[in-house]
């Protein structure tokens, strides 16, 4: 395959001019093989010298303010030297490279400067029209008359690069005679990669002659450096044969290049073709230089009407869109609905939002299985937050089953961190292009299979059919979907600035509540105890000057007041739960347990109560006073709801994440698991009973996980009771809230399980409950 990847070293010159390198301390380290022809001197004379051999103290002075100079900056000024033939004049042009300084020297006839009013007679005009010009189509015409004035060439275009390097002619201004290139495309191969970078470190790229032979370097290497001399700034570097070969088959003689840099990218060039040798004058260039330089600068101001119409509605959209997400309630929905809100944002015949696993469609698009795949594809292959392709089939081939509907896609990504992304689909377009030739004979191909890239010979018209690709993506698509994103990204963000503030509000409202809740719970106790006591001293004193009437009011007072003050000692208790800290130790739970029941049979001596163990409870980090409290309220409950004769519990636990269960995904399996966990302890198979002094155990200690940490069990309690509805399952868990009335099963206070809601989220666990009414119920529980 040619190789482009030395352009910038090609160790040699055009013959039209003398290039000396020069060490910091000016002394000459190469030359050109021509100084013999210019400056009358050989090359193995100057290698070594002073450059003040050659030039008086004034031109080294200019030469000296050079090297102080940017590397990027090239300047030039006039010359005299004096040589067996008498004293020439040269154009002195300068460079930096590498800590060497490359001085070329082009012969002139003077050394009279042009001066400040002729350029500006050159280029005011010129400047003037420009500016005026509102549109790009007539901007660049423009543009190719104005050069074509100055340096009167047979033919200017300006040439325009796509996303792939090829190109297209978009403004010609040429000789009558001479046959249109407007409109014809170039294939990226006719400009490669390598010569492109080179246009945006230089400026201006002429060449006089194409049939000139290159003059060589002595030495080829530099003497300072040990490598070939960087001539990537330089006027005179030589031309690689393949650029040759390619403009004598198209019949030029000369070319003069200017590049067009728009935003720091190579955007195109103002190429200048001439059928015959052609030489412009330094100062000639440079105004053509200057013109391309004013021309990068106007062109992001030059757009088509129709294309500033575009941005100005894709603007509108976009703040359209932005707003109503900013105060939707649900963001999926912000997103899709209206449908042609999202795919008009970026011109896209169809659109998926991807959040998580949950993928929604809208417009014209793949199946949902098929964007499946292809954001498989996208985790693994992009990285950046924005990606564009028209031709998507050629990076994921699989997408050719689809191409009717995702030739081209545009892919958004809003999160790193989760699998959030929005992706703008494309149709297939078949175009036909115009090339100037067959671009595909740039390319041969040898019998070992090896390419090689070479000149084509023909530029006639070639028209090409091109399938397996979209409408591009224009700059501004990509700015509005790239808006989006820094959008979404700045709402989640004061979204959680919000969140966190009523969060913080809320903690320092639950704090107060629970600071004025045991305050007035506490100060409620005295009075209270107060009316207790002085209603049973009217009751035992004063009984015999009541009526039977009066006796009862009194009960009736005591008896509400010993209610209000359970009611207050739960009020209590759960406002302590909220501000102790958590007394976190390795708690044997078969020890708290056994502490449990034993305060079970001391509050009801009699209970009728079977106590069941699956198997040995395990041994986890838990404040143990505050488990065992867990434990007691579950038994009381269970105990007090039952109407059965033969009242039972079923103690036990299986471990989370058990592969057996499954636990606690929320999917369709976890229903199924659930169902295997209620069933799998038999209430009628023998169990290890529990006797009425409290239980018996081995003391065993459940093993640790590889981490060292002890695993979370599931633990659960389970009863033959009542049961409980459906609709009542989150109900129970209320303080003071109960589902019968005082006098049935047992009265009490329905605090037992708010209470145990409260110890089990302040250890970082869940309980919930699945019952059947007349058949029991089961809670389920877990310390974090």
């Amino acid at each position: 395959m040619t190789n482009y990847e030395n352009l910038h070293i090609p160790g040699s010159i055009q013959p039209y001019g003398v290039l000396l390198a020069l060490s910091p301390q000016l002394e000459i380290l190469q030359v050109s093989n021509n100084t013999q022809e210019h400056l009358g001197q050989k090359p193995e004379d100057l290698l070594g010298q002073p450059l003040s051999t050659l030039l008086n103290a004034t031109q080294l002075e200019s030469i000296q303010k050079a090297l102080q100079q940017q590397e990027e900056t090239v300047t030039s000024f006039k010359l005299s030297i004096l040589t067996h033939e008498g004293e020439k004049y040269f154009d002195g042009i300068v460079n930096m490279t590498e800590q060497i300084l490359i001085l070329e020297l082009e012969p002139i006839d003077s050394l009279t400067q042009m001066s400040f009013l002729n350029f500006h007679a050159l280029t005011s005009g010129a400047i003037a029209k420009m500016q005026k010009t509102p549109n790009l189509k007539d901007f660049v015409q423009l543009v190719a008359s104005e050069v074509r004035k100055i340096t009167e060439f047979d033919r200017v275009m300006v040439y325009q690069f796509d996303s792939s390097g090829a190109g297209i002619v978009i403004a010609e201004d040429k000789r009558e005679d001479l046959s249109p290139l407007l409109g014809l495309h170039y294939p990226a191969t006719d400009i490669p990669t390598e010569a492109r970078a080179l246009y945006t470190r230089c400026l201006l790229r002429f060449i006089p002659n194409f049939d000139a032979q290159p003059v060589s370097l002595i030495p080829v290497n530099n003497p300072q450096t040990q490598q070939p001399l960087d001539l990537s700034r330089s006027v005179l570097r030589s031309v690689h044969r393949c650029c040759v070969e390619y403009h004598q088959n198209m019949g030029v003689s000369a070319m003069l290049v200017v590049p067009i840099i728009r935003e720091q990218t190579l955007w195109g060039l103002i190429s200048c073709h001439h059928k015959t040798v052609k030489y412009l004058t330094w100062e000639v260039r440079k105004i053509c230089e200057f013109l391309g330089q004013i021309m990068s600068s106007e062109l992001v101001h030059k757009v088509s009407q129709s294309e500033f119409d575009y941005k100005v509605k894709l603007k509108s959209l976009q703040t359209e869109f932005i707003e109503s997400i900013s105060q939707a309630d649900n963001f999926r929905e912000a997103l899709i609905f209206p449908e042609p809100r999202l795919l008009d944002l970026v011109n896209a015949k169809g659109s998926a939002v991807c959040l998580d696993n949950d993928i929604t469609l809208v417009g014209a698009t793949p199946s949902l299985e098929e964007v499946r795949t292809l954001i498989e594809w996208a985790d693994t292959q992009i990285s950046d937050n924005l990606f564009s392709t028209n031709s998507l089939p050629q990076l994921f081939p699989k997408a050719i089953i689809f191409k009717e509907t995702a030739n081209g896609l545009l892919l958004l990504r809003i999160s790193k961190v989760r699998r959030y992304y929005i992706l703008w689909f494309r149709p297939e377009v078949i175009q036909t292009v115009t090339w100037a030739g067959n671009p595909n004979e740039s390319v041969k191909v040898d019998t070992n299979g090896g390419v090689t890239l070479s000149p084509r010979k023909s530029f006639e018209k070639w028209q090409e059919t091109v399938r397996l690709t979209s409408l591009p993506w224009k700059s501004c698509e990509l700015d509005s979907a790239l808006a989006l994103r820094n959008a979404i990204v700045g709402i989640v963000i004061s979204k959680a600035d919000e969140l966190a503030k009523i969060n913080n509000e809320l903690e320092q409202s639950n704090r107060e509540l629970a600071s004025f809740a045991y305050a007035a719970s506490h100060d409620l106790k005295e009075p209270l105890r107060g009316i207790y006591n002085y209603s049973n001293v009217l009751l035992e004193d004063y009984a015999h000057l009541l009526d039977e009437d009066g006796i009862d009011y009194l009960q009736t007072v005591v008896f509400l007041s010993q209610r209000m003050e359970s009611l207050i000692n739960a009020l209590l208790r759960l406002s302590l739960l909220g501000q102790a800290e958590l007394q976190r130790q390795s708690t044997n739970l078969n020890e708290s347990l056994e502490q449990a029941i034993g305060v079970f049979y001391a509050s009801y001596p009699q209970a009728n109560l079977e106590i069941r163990m699956a198997k040995n409870l395990p041994t986890i980090e838990c404040d143990p006073v505050l488990v065992s409290e867990v434990f007691i309220n579950a038994i009381v409950n269970a105990f007090k709801y039952n109407n059965k004769a033969e009242k039972w519990i079923e103690i036990g636990f299986v471990e989370e994440g058990n592969s057996d269960w499954g636990i606690g995904t929320g999917d369709k399996e976890d229903k199924e698991d659930k169902k295997k966990l209620n069933s799998f302890y038999n209430p009628q198979s023998p169990l290890p009973l529990i006797p009425r002094g409290g239980p018996t155990f081995p003391n065993p200690h459940y093993p640790l996980s590889p981490e060292g940490a002890p695993p979370s069990p599931i633990l659960y309690i389970r009863d033959n009771g009542i049961g409980i509805p459906e609709h009542h399952y989150h109900t129970i868990f209320r303080l003071f809230k109960r589902l019968h009335s005082q006098e049935k099963y047992g009265g009490g206070t329905g605090a037992g399980l708010a209470i145990a809601k409260k110890i089990v989220e302040r250890h970082g666990g869940q309980i919930w409950v699945e019952s059947t009414l007349d058949v029991g119920s089961t809670f389920y529980f877990t310390f974090g």
